[in-house]
């Protein structure tokens, strides 16, 4: 698959797979350690998690993006063990689409399996015996809103990411936006799924009628014309009018959207606390960072961004505390063990302590 990838998907996928490694690199954190007293020392490090089942969807597109995304953070991470699994191809006998393939193998990826949505999450999680599949630890990825449901029943056997489901777009733009732009950017998270959400928010009633008539004229030429027809008339996709910036800040921190654009004279990015990923300016379109920005395009969605976060190299680490205490750190606070191991009437806690200082 890789010797028959058109070369200039080849290089712009081995360009993504270097942004990303070195923005995955940075999000290790080193191991630290606190010395409260002489001799009471705790240590904190960071521990890889086994194995991950990486989830590729392929149902109205083919997203080799997806790969990247989700095995280059886990290797930054130090994860020794990657599968992957994206839907059968019709047109490829039921195997995973070739650039799909072509994507892992330039990443090391070995063990890949055709399957698809709720089933292949379910497959990661407790494993499956007729395919050779041992279970995973972690699972990630996009995916629709039966992927997303399929994480929420497995969670506790095995972790998992946000809840990637539907797209969403939330655009805040103020009367400097260009309402093209506006209306192009809305349009490139629509042809995902008829589901889905393209919200605009402007204090700008100018740039709101500006902005549907651009709609219009661009969507028609697009490749997805039904699909984004569709998404955009849907009851998730709206133009929202505000009185100031103030209201908009409010909106869309109770939105809490995937992807959040700012076209504002004043972007006043810090106040915009609640979003998956905030994209800057008219020349940080989502589409950047859905491809080669370096940042990670599998973000939370469903107002999960006020808790949660996008995958990153954190996603497959676990902080794991070490303690190492001597005879003399111990003895210093015995006694205030003993007393607290008294007050909540555990007191083999306290004779534990005590039993290292007498015969």
């Amino acid at each position: 698959a890789l010797e028959q990838l058109d070369p200039a998907v080849r290089a712009a996928l081995e360009q993504a797979i270097e942004r990303v490694r070195a923005a995955s690199a940075v999000q290790v954190p080193p191991p630290t350690t606190t010395t409260l007293a002489p001799g009471a020392l705790v240590h904190q490090r960071w521990q890889p998690v086994r194995r991950v089942g990486v989830y590729v969807p392929g149902g109205k597109a083919v997203y080799p993006s997806s790969v990247v995304m989700n095995v280059v953070p886990a290797q930054a991470a130090g994860v020794k063990q990657i599968a992957l699994a994206s839907p059968p191809q019709r047109g490829e006998d039921g195997r995973v689409h070739p650039v799909i393939l072509a994507a892992a193998k330039l990443l090391g990826v070995t063990e890949v399996y055709a399957m698809g949505g709720a089933g292949a999450i379910g497959a990661f999680a407790y494993g499956a015996a007729s395919l050779g599949l041992d279970p995973v630890d972690v699972v990630t990825g996009p995916g629709n809103n039966f992927v997303a449901a399929a994480k929420r029943a497995v969670a506790g056997r095995v972790g998992t990411d946000s809840e990637a489901g539907a797209t969403e777009i939330l655009i805040v733009a103020d009367d400097t936006a260009d309402p093209r732009l506006v209306a192009a950017d809305l349009i490139s998270q629509a042809e995902h799924d008829e589901q889905a959400s393209a919200v605009l928010v402007t204090t700008s009633m100018g740039l709101a009628d500006a902005v549907q008539a651009e709609i219009g004229g661009l969507a028609a030429q697009t490749l997805h014309a039904a699909r984004i027809e569709v998404a955009l008339t849907g009851p998730q996709s709206a133009i929202v009018l505000v009185d100031d910036l103030d209201a908009a800040v409010d909106f869309s921190n109770a939105y809490a959207p995937e992807h959040l654009e700012l076209h504002l004279a004043d972007p006043a990015a810090h106040r915009f606390v609640h979003a998956g990923a905030v994209f800057v300016g008219p020349y940080s379109p989502v589409s950047l960072g859905d491809y080669l920005a370096g940042s990670n395009h599998v973000l939370p969605t469903g107002g999960q961004a006020r808790y949660a976060a996008g995958l990153s190299a954190s996603t497959f680490l676990r902080p794991q505390q070490v303690i190492e205490y001597d005879r003399d750190a111990l003895a210093e606070v015995s006694d205030a063990i003993v007393a607290l191991a008294t007050a909540e009437v555990l007191p083999a806690h306290g004779e534990a302590v005590r039993a290292r200082f007498t015969a």
